[in-house]
């Protein structure tokens, strides 16, 4: 659990619940494309809750998608009216308006830094601090105050592995700072002795909710989990569920500390539980959890047996071994998918997970129809859309994928991220397998302009512009 500082400003829930309906219109507006509306929203709410750091980044992420799609930023007398406040609070906000119509100031950023500590709002000091120092660190000419000012806030929340990293970045600009060397070694050693851990609570916020808890529930609140520990939990719940075994919340209890673990043999206890409630209740939501148990298993196979191969990448017998167990794990989980989607139908994740599983098996007879109704939900549209215009290239309706590719490039309004470089590489590997080379290579061209290794995209526009053919998928 955090030590939480002297001076932290906790919001009262009811706050945060006011301010959570300006964030959730904050992020519907925001698909819409209207960001500045977005952005107000955003606003309103912090101004209830400033010290909502989920709500701080969805901002930030709304603000770099408005600088990507050529938003400006705000003119000279409205930055006037949003000058420092005596209000700590009023001083964050105001700043992370600036903040917002120009994402990549760090001088904006000092200013929301200074004023979050100064006002108490802790989890936004450390949200932003590594944005700060990444976007310092990344200038041409990077600003030594703002690596000081950066460690000195840390020092403040005791955060003492960060402020030696703040301190080590301004070092590397100054390295002849014989004070500055010292304090580092000060704050390296604060390290050792303190042992901070602010990101095993997740936040301040979480910190102050769980500061009556006892240490057992916190164990099994644990990002790691160590299988001794959760066993006397697993032992407490075990007599519970004897106890009540018809109680639902009671199994729930039982095999949620039995996952924690991640070991096998419990793991697969808790799946017998649930099949044997399902097999009583026919109720479809136990035998759902026996399928995410298992999506888990496999995923952890899949890891093991992907490091295996990173460690001896020549030897063939583990490669091979390693792309049978993925086809076999995409197999078995488009199988659990498709039993979702029985008992799910209106569930348009899960028709997106088996369309993905099913494009990966070249199963595109299959995934083109579903394809076709998750690109109907908005959530979906895009993802989707790529893999249809995608699916139509692999069975050679190269009219189908252009239109398809051509439809949503037109559409989205992103330049620039991964997305668009995807449609536009594939729209042009359509177009250059029905033989427009001329709109290929301008397809190609736009991707490399975007970024210059995507793919093998050079390679392919040098080929076609020599008259030659491109290089094979």
């Amino acid at each position: 659990m955090a030590e939480v500082p002297q001076g932290y400003q906790n919001v009262p829930e009811e706050d945060q619940k006011k301010a959570k309906v300006f964030f959730d219109r904050g992020l519907t507006v925001a698909g819409t494309g209207n960001y500045d509306y977005a952005i107000e929203m955003y606003l309103q709410g912090l101004a209830l809750d400033p010290d909502a750091v989920r709500a701080h980044s969805e901002l930030r992420d709304i603000a770099l998608k408005r600088k990507a799609t050529g938003g400006k930023d705000l003119g000279f007398m409205d930055k006037m009216k949003l000058g420092k406040s005596k209000d700590d609070r009023e001083s964050m906000l105001n700043a992370t308006k600036l903040l917002s119509y120009d994402p990549g100031n760090t001088d904006r950023m000092i200013s929301i830094l200074q004023a979050a500590l100064k006002g108490g709002f802790y989890d936004t000091v450390m949200w932003l601090g590594p944005i700060l120092q990444k976007a310092n660190a990344d200038d041409k000419k990077p600003d030594y105050n703002k690596f000081i000012q950066l460690k000195d806030a840390y020092k403040v929340l005791k955060q003492w592995q960060l402020a030696t990293d703040a301190c080590m970045y301004a070092l590397r600009l100054r390295p002849d700072e014989m004070e500055l060397q010292t304090e580092m070694k000060n704050l390296g050693a604060q390290h050792t002795m303190t042992e901070g851990n602010y990101g095993k609570s997740g936040s301040f916020r979480d910190s102050i909710k769980d500061m009556s808890g006892q240490a057992k529930l916190l164990a099994g609140d644990k990002d790691v989990r160590n299988v001794d520990v959760m066993s006397g939990i697993i032992a407490d719940a075990q007599k519970e569920f004897d106890a009540n075994p018809n109680d639902p919340t009671k199994l729930t209890k039982l095999v949620e500390a039995m996952v924690k673990t991640e070991s096998p043999d419990y793991e697969n206890r808790a799946i017998e539980l649930l099949e044997a409630a399902f097999q009583r209740t026919k109720q479809f939501r136990y035998r759902h959890n026996v399928g995410k148990i298992k999506f888990s298993q496999l995923s952890r196979m899949e890891r093991s047996l992907r490091t295996a191969v990173q460690a001896n990448p020549t030897d063939q017998a583990t490669l091979q071994q390693y792309r049978q167990f993925v086809t076999e794990k995409t197999t078995e989980e488009l199988s659990e998918l498709l039993l979702w989607i029985e008992n799910y139908p209106t569930e348009m994740a899960y028709r997106m997970e088996a369309a993905k599983r099913m494009f990966e098996l070249k199963q595109f007879g299959e995934a083109i129809p579903i394809l076709q109704q998750v690109r109907n939900d908005p959530k979906y549209k895009v993802e989707a859309g790529i893999i249809l215009g995608k699916a139509f290239l692999a069975m050679e309706f190269m009219e189908e994928a252009i239109d398809t590719l051509k439809g949503i490039i037109d559409e989205y309004q992103l330049k620039g991220d991964t997305k668009s470089k995807e449609m536009n590489y594939w729209y042009g590997r359509s177009l250059e397998q029905k033989g427009d080379i001329p709109a290929a290579i301008k397809a190609y061209s736009q991707v490399a302009m975007m970024e210059f290794n995507f793919r093998d995209v050079q390679a392919r526009i040098k080929k076609l512009r020599a008259g030659g053919t491109s290089p094979t998928a």
